[in-house]
This record gives C-alpha cells, structure tokens and sequence, in this order.
C-alpha cells in the first residue's frame, strides 16, 4: 500500500500489487498524489513533499518526476531517524489491522480492510502528528540522533 497526507486529511490509498520500483513510484505519484492534492484543492505550489531516501524515491527518475510537476521534495539526510509523520499513520493502520477478530483469509479482503480503515483517519489526526514534528526534531537533536521514543 502506498498512501500520504496533508494537513487536510489523509489522501487516496493505493493497492500495490508488485514489486514498487521508480516507475511504479512515479505512476502512484502521478495519479495518487495529484489526485489527493485534487481532492483537497491544494496547489502543487504549497507542497513540501517529505519522503525518505529510500532508492525508489531518490531515483533520477523520481527527481525528475517532482522537478517536471514543480514540487518540492523536502532534504532528507542520509542515515536519518525517520520522522515522518506518515510513519505514525502506518503503526495506527498496523494496530487497527490487528484488532480484527480474524487475519484476512485473502489480499482482497486485507486491502479493503486496510482501505476502510486508512479512510477513516481524520485531519485531526493528521494534524496532530504534523504539530508533533518540532517535538520529534527536538528528541531527536537531544539524544544526538541516537533512538527516541518517536
């Protein structure tokens, strides 16, 4: 599954069914990323992307991917703590996938559980964790980079 936010709520999940290498990025980009920002009314001009340096992300393609559309990609350094706020989304998806009675007997059946539940995490939600980031920078830059309780 691959999936993002914004202040505004969580955008449009996408079932994933190979192996994601920088083409596929680049098409999940295209279509999921535009159409979050559609769905929300959020200019490409007001978006500081955040990913990781994960190879797929930092790809040529890629790069050129965000240049060509004029969106920022915020700096990552490498060998980072990964303090993206998505990562708290991602653990709250995985507990509420597990609170189910049942593991899912199929991929159909676990994307639409993943699907109802990514849809329902609200902006407050997603705000929450984007107010927590100077914490997270702060924890971070107090244990010296070394591990946090974020």
């Amino acid at each position: 599954m691959w999936g993002c936010m914004t202040h505004k709520g969580v955008g449009y999940g996408c079932h994933i069914e190979q192996v994601m290498d920088s083409e596929i990025y680049c098409e999940i980009l295209e279509n999921h990323l535009k159409d979050s920002l559609d769905y929300y009314n959020i200019s490409k001009e007001n978006v500081i992307f955040q990913q990781d340096n994960d190879p797929k992300h930092t790809s040529k393609l890629a790069k050129k991917w965000f240049t060509d559309k004029n969106i920022s990609v915020l700096p990552w350094p490498a060998q980072s703590p990964d303090l993206n706020p998505i990562e708290h989304l991602w653990h709250h998806l995985k507990i509420k996938l597990s609170s189910y009675e049942k593991r899912a007997t199929s991929v159909s059946e676990l994307w639409d559980r993943c699907d109802r539940i990514w849809n329902k995490f609200s902006s407050e939600t997603c705000i929450k964790y984007y107010e927590s980031m100077p914490a997270r920078v702060q924890a971070v830059l107090k244990a010296k980079g070394s591990h946090t309780r974020y």
